[in-house]
């Protein structure tokens, strides 16, 4: 490959998540959680719950050696939960960053730019 080519590689795909309750495996539903851009609810196997960004995780070989990070919603200090303490994951916060690709933006240019619009900025879309 030459580098031009590398650099026209696919980047990464983003399910639609939002609103999802994961019910599969575990390591499967942490692994999109990390990769997701909104909050997700996790269920311990107690009944708590916390709510809050997944920022990091590490996974061992069994589910007591791998453990989740999170920013929790309502709190400033990190959290840190093993796999095996955890009974559910849902994606529960709004994915911010759904629907803007820069595929999605584009298409957004060249429709204003087919319009007849001149004062046509390249600044991104704000996140909300």
């Amino acid at each position: 490959m030459t580098p031009d080519e590398l650099e026209l590689a696919p980047g990464t795909v983003h399910e639609n998540l939002q609103g999802v309750l994961w019910t599969e495996d575990l390591r499967i539903g942490l692994e999109k959680a990390f990769d997701y851009r909104g909050d997700v609810t996790i269920t311990r196997n107690d009944g708590s719950q916390v709510e809050g960004y997944i920022f990091d995780r590490q996974t061992g070989k069994t589910l007591d050696d791998s453990v989740v990070r999170l920013f929790p919603k309502d709190n400033p200090r990190k959290v840190a939960i093993r796999y095996s303490e955890i009974a559910g994951l849902a994606f529960t916060g709004r994915d911010t960053a759904a629907g803007k690709s820069w595929e999605a933006w584009m298409r957004k240019y060249k429709e204003k730019k087919a319009n007849g619009e001149t004062q046509i900025e390249l600044t991104p879309e704000q996140l909300d």
